[in-house]
């Protein structure tokens, strides 16, 4: 086993060119996890456009508007609950992203600090304990949104073709299941 220092690692080796289906195959958890991601994309923007222009989306009373909050914050959880149980510790196995105390997992703590908070200002306003504000809302929402939309892209980046490749093997792959 050679051990110079100069010789190219795995990573930095040149990859030959995948087939089209092996492309669909390495791909495919990126391509799963994206379908996910664009869901939460989704009612992000339809929360936060509502909190930027102080207004609630049109024919959605406040009760849908609160309780569409409380589904993200409950869709979001339950996801990274999964990620973290089931799919990286598989993950993990080979590659280094998904390993505890890494950048995904803290970013799951750093969404999860803000969720709750978002989570107990819905909670409050929903009880009666305080008054929806959409401002006081998006306050709560920036302090996690950034963070978010960060993991969204490095999650099903890291999950994309050319870094799955890496690790694992075509036959691995067709038997990765999430």
């Amino acid at each position: 086993m050679s051990t110079n220092p100069d010789a190219p690692s795995k990573e930095t080796e040149a990859l030959p060119k995948l087939s089209a289906s092996e492309f669909r195959e390495y791909n495919r958890l990126a391509e799963h996890m994206e379908y996910f991601h664009n869901h939460f994309r989704h009612t992000w923007n339809t929360l936060y456009d509502a909190c930027c222009a102080n207004k609630r989306p049109s024919g959605v009373s406040i009760r849908q508007f609160m309780n569409m909050g409380m589904e993200f914050t409950s869709q979001l959880n339950m996801h990274h609950s999964i990620e973290e149980q089931h799919v990286f510790p598989n993950l993990a196995k080979k590659m280094p992203q998904f390993k505890n105390g890494l950048d995904l997992l803290k970013q799951h703590k750093e969404i999860h600090k803000g969720m709750d908070r978002l989570e107990e200002y819905l909670e409050a306003c929903r009880t009666g304990e305080k008054e929806l504000r959409l401002s006081e809302m998006k306050g709560v929402m920036d302090t996690f949104g950034k963070v978010l939309w960060e993991h969204l892209d490095d999650e099903v980046r890291t999950l994309g073709a050319e870094n799955m490749r890496k690790y694992w093997t075509i036959d691995e792959m067709k038997r990765f299941r999430m």
